[in-house]
């Protein structure tokens, strides 16, 4: 009998993080490269028995022409990432990968996104109903052709305007009719939340690693409990809000008194394409700017600027500045300067966390999985922002699950 596949659907599948994420598991699968940078092959994770990364199968949906061999290509050429023998030594089964990608939806998506958008890539769609129907037909279609047991679904396409709760977020029967509404322009629902909804309706564990709405509403977050479905979220922490989860509880314990927190953030690949909109860059400030004053618990002055600068494409630069009072009043400066690839530090990430979502519906765990929080930078279902104290949750809940034998 043939052994069967677990599938991960990406939406946003070939963007930087897509791919990336999609190189790394042929890389692994093929013992190309090593499990560093993965959280979940720490021994504390040891037991659990997650899914091998040798057993996915990847999907998703991409609103441009790309494909992964070609974005990975111009990677490789750009930002000088990805070794020649991981490229030539995966190309099989990317090849055979891609025949898993279907045209993505662009409702609701704000114009930066749209303007990305390229003839074919789209699926046309009147209605929000409409569209989740069709993202449903794909992912059933996904699992029937690759005999697949369970999928899970990871948004990590471009970043969304902020979008304002509306009572129709609020109310089932609200949700359902706007859902219906012929109006596309007029529907507050953005395409993430669409995503979000046909995987929840269709009981497909979900990670939202952007910080697009996707299931940030109380009907999505009911429906997940219902339908049994493990949700978690949101913007994946990677770089500099990274350091300042970490940073910030120094601050706190040596009861310093942060005056001002100032993070520049510089990068060029199509994230930074998107996000020099400044419609779209609004959420992205939001969840970055909101980490300071959560840990130490009082609000600095704090500001967070993104710039594009094409040069640097997946290369992301940050300058931070803190400036502090310490003994006797007396006033006191850190600075530090960040630079990562983008794709490289969350594709990981995503893995990991398809990997513990996985698990957590194994065990029959439903809705908002706070557990999770280590990950995000706007940790849904937590309010914990101190990476630190975020660990101890997960180790806490790992040994829970383990018997204190990982």
């Amino acid at each position: 009998m043939s052994k069967k596949k677990t599938g991960l659907w990406l939406i946003g599948a070939c963007g930087g993080v897509g791919t990336t994420a999609t190189l790394g598991l042929a890389a692994l699968s093929r013992g190309l490269t090593s499990g560093t940078s993965l959280v979940t092959e720490l021994p504390l994770f040891s037991k659990l028995g997650l899914i091998d990364p040798a057993d996915f199968v990847v999907g998703g949906h991409e609103i441009r022409a790309s494909r992964f061999r070609q974005n990975a290509q111009e990677m490789h050429e750009r930002a000088g990432v990805f070794g020649r023998n991981i490229l030539n030594g995966t190309d099989d089964l990317l090849a055979a990968w891609e025949e898993n990608i279907r045209p993505g939806t662009v409702i609701g998506s704000g114009p930066a996104i749209e303007r990305l958008a390229e003839s074919g890539a789209v699926k046309a769609a009147l209605t929000g109903r409409e569209a989740v129907e069709f993202i449903k037909a794909d992912l059933n279609e996904f699992k029937a052709r690759n005999n697949l047991d369970e999928i899970v679904v990871a948004h990590v396409a471009s970043t969304e305007p902020p979008c304002p709760m509306e009572p129709e977020h609020e109310d089932d029967q609200r949700f359902a009719k706007r859902l219906e509404k012929q109006a596309v322009g007029q529907t507050p629902l953005p395409a993430s939340t669409l995503y979000a909804t046909a995987a929840i309706e269709l009981g497909l564990p979900y990670v939202n690693f952007t910080p697009s709405l996707g299931a940030s509403i109380p009907v999505l977050e009911r429906m997940a409990i219902r339908n049994g479905v493990p949700l978690c979220g949101k913007d994946g922490k990677t770089g500099e809000t990274l350091m300042k989860t970490v940073l910030a509880p120094m601050f706190s314990r040596r009861n310093w008194k942060i005056l001002s927190w100032v993070g520049h953030n510089i990068f060029g690949n199509r994230d930074g394409v998107v996000l020099d909109d400044p419609r779209h860059k609004a959420s992205k400030v939001g969840t970055k700017d909101q980490v300071v004053s959560a840990i130490v618990g009082y609000k600095p002055q704090t500001h967070v600027s993104i710039e594009y600068i094409q040069s640097l494409d997946d290369w992301k630069t940050a300058w931070d500045h803190i400036h502090f009072e310490g003994f006797l009043g007396t006033k006191m400066i850190l600075q530090f300067i960040w630079q990562g690839c983008d794709s490289l530090l969350a594709a990981p990430l995503v893995i990991d966390l398809a990997r513990l979502i996985l698990d957590a519906k194994k065990r029959g765990q439903k809705g908002l999985q706070s557990q999770f929080a280590s990950f995000f930078k706007h940790p849904e279902g937590s309010k914990e922002h101190d990476f630190f104290r975020q660990w101890n949750i997960l180790e806490a809940h790992v040994e829970g699950l383990t018997g204190g034998n990982s």
